[in-house]
């Protein structure tokens, strides 16, 4: 009987993998990267780095000597890996954001329902699908820009400009980089799982898209205005522990405060999935 509960499982999460992805808009983030990350490398290859290098560095070369290729692939690799973030939800939306208002405005949900199959594993098959077009997407970035970068810049010890200056020797980027986009997926599966139930409540996927991104900014607003009221709220906000990639390049690593940052982020995950699953078990399913 477990057996079987499996495979329809499997069956389940193939069939909603092949709808997602035969879908024109699964590819508009794909596509939205695939094109701007190479052409600010371009960018920077063809000039850009030197007008780079002397803005960054301006005020350090009064007081430091700084000599090598600092600002390398790495560098540039763990730049837009900072600033991408604000973008990549977009994205996710579009996806998270279709795949239960989706069926609802196509009118399916009857049909698949009339097959014996619970709503429950319905919506846990939609949830690990959506699960893995985030990982999709966000490893595809990490991997595009660095590898990018690496290709166009050469290697070389990485600069961390954060709470003071950081030099990391190169022999060590490779497996800071994979811990920190393994946590910048955790942040995103947040991103993903909220949008999916927003897109329990309705039929419309527009809505979805809207409604998480309305979250996420004035979450942003509350995390950055220093008023103390704000500051109080900052725990229960998961966009506050969206910056635990960035752990990854202290040292020593922080391995307890990237464990708390863990704990939590899963927390909202899991919370985001059984207030779908709780809401969708007693909705009325018209169409």
């Amino acid at each position: 009987m477990e057996l079987r509960m499996e495979g329809m499982m499997t069956r389940l999460v193939r069939f909603e993998l092949v709808k997602t992805f035969t879908r024109w808009r699964t590819y508009i983030g794909f596509i939205a990267f695939g094109l701007i990350v190479p052409l600010i490398v371009a960018g920077l290859k063809m000039g850009g780095q030197q007008s780079f290098e002397q803005l960054m560095l301006a005020q350090l070369r009064n007081d430091f000597v700084i000599g090598g290729n600092v600002f390398n692939g790495w560098f540039f690799g763990f730049f837009f890996m900072a600033a991408l973030w604000v973008h990549i939800p977009i994205v996710l939306t579009i996806v998270a954001g279709d795949q239960i208002a989706g069926e609802g405005n196509a009118g399916t949900f009857r049909f698949l329902l009339t097959h014996a199959v619970s709503r429950t594993r319905i919506i846990t098959a939609k949830f690990i699908v959506n699960l893995i077009y985030t990982a999709a997407m966000v490893l595809f970035i990490g991997g595009l820009t660095v590898g990018l970068s690496l290709w166009a810049l050469g290697g070389g010890d990485l600069l961390v400009l954060r709470r003071g200056i950081l030099i990391i020797p190169e022999e060590e980027l490779a497996f800071r980089f994979l811990v920190a986009y393994g946590l910048a997926t955790l942040a995103m599966f947040v991103v993903s799982s909220l949008c999916f139930f927003f897109s329990a409540l309705t039929d419309n996927s527009i809505g979805p898209i809207i409604a998480t991104m309305a979250v996420i900014i004035v979450s942003i607003l509350i995390i950055t205005l220093p008023f103390a009221m704000f500051q109080a709220l900052r725990p229960f906000l998961f966009v506050n522990y969206f910056d635990a990639w960035q752990l990854v390049f202290d040292d020593p690593i922080p391995w307890t405060a990237i464990g708390v940052h863990v704990t939590i982020l899963s927390g909202f995950i899991a919370a985001f999935f059984i207030m779908t699953l709780a809401y969708f078990s007693r909705k009325d399913i018209l169409s």
